[in-house]
Formats: C-alpha cells, structure tokens, sequence
C-alpha cells in the first residue's frame, strides 16, 4: 500500500502530520466522546475497563492514540495473545478503531494502524487479526485497501437461550 499522495515529496507521508502514541489515562474522556458520535451511546463502563487494561500492559504497546494539531483524532486499541484457539504462535487483535467525525479521509485511521504494524514487528508478531460487521461496508474498504484478507478461519456464533 502506498502512502504517498502523488505530487508530494517522495520522502513525505500523508501521514506525517498525525502525532501517534500510546493512549494515557487521561485520554478516557475524549475517547467515550468520538466513540458516541458513532455509537450513539456513551459506553463509558466499557472504555474505562479496556483502557485500564492497556495502560496496565505497557510491555505491549498496541493501544494507540492518534492527534492533529493536539486535538484527539481517533485511537484504536487491540491485544496480542500467544497461542490462542489452537494457534502456537502469537498474533494481534485489533478490536477498536475509531476516528472523530471531523477527521474521517483525513488519513488517522492509516496513521494509527502505520504505527501499529511498526510497533507489532517489533514485538516479533507477524499477523494482525480483526472482526468487522458485515454491513460496514466503509470499514471493510478501508481493511481491505489496507492489505487485509479473510483469514481461513471461521468465526462460529452460538445463541444461548
């Protein structure tokens, strides 16, 4: 995938101009606030736990922040599991992605997962794994222009009545 835009600099990404880094307790607020422009809901509760959690992992930096111009853009957050479902190697999961309304096309959603995959290689783990809703159709676009495929793995879902 390339990440230039034509006529720009070879040695500029469109990228470039988005800060990423490892989300902080303080980003709680800002986080709850983009998700309900999506959501329509504040789930509060629930990033309180998950960002507890990643901030408490700090050996593993998959949960990330995403700013331009220090105003929160977007953050996404995952987790690495080693030898999950029968799996003998490790590999990601990334479970939230999400960009403020303002900044969609703006590039942060590809700045965040950029970051991501540089800081997974790091860590020596080779595969990034997601589930996306059938009907996203906008999420789907941008995994699968982002090199994402279907895994040979089905997911299998039980209603328990």
């Amino acid at each position: 995938m390339s990440t230039r835009d034509d006529g720009n600099d070879p040695g500029v990404l469109r990228t470039d101009g988005i800060e990423v880094r490892t989300l902080a307790p303080t980003d709680l607020d800002w986080m709850v606030r983009i998700d309900k422009e999506w959501s329509g809901s504040g789930r509060r509760g629930y990033y309180e736990v998950k960002l507890a959690e990643a901030v408490r992992d700090t050996s593993v930096r998959i949960s990330l922040a995403a700013l331009v111009d220090g105003t929160p853009a977007g953050f996404l957050m995952g987790r690495v599991y080693y030898g999950e479902f029968g799996v003998p190697e490790p590999v990601a999961q990334l479970d939230t992605i999400v960009v403020a309304r303002a900044f969609t096309g703006k590039h942060v959603a590809e700045a965040l997962l950029r970051q991501l995959k540089l800081n997974l290689r790091g860590l020596r783990i080779e595969r990034l794994q997601t589930q996306v809703e059938w009907d996203q159709l906008n999420l789907l676009g941008f995994f699968q222009h982002a090199g994402f495929k279907p895994a040979p793995r089905l997911c299998l879902e039980l209603e328990v009545e």
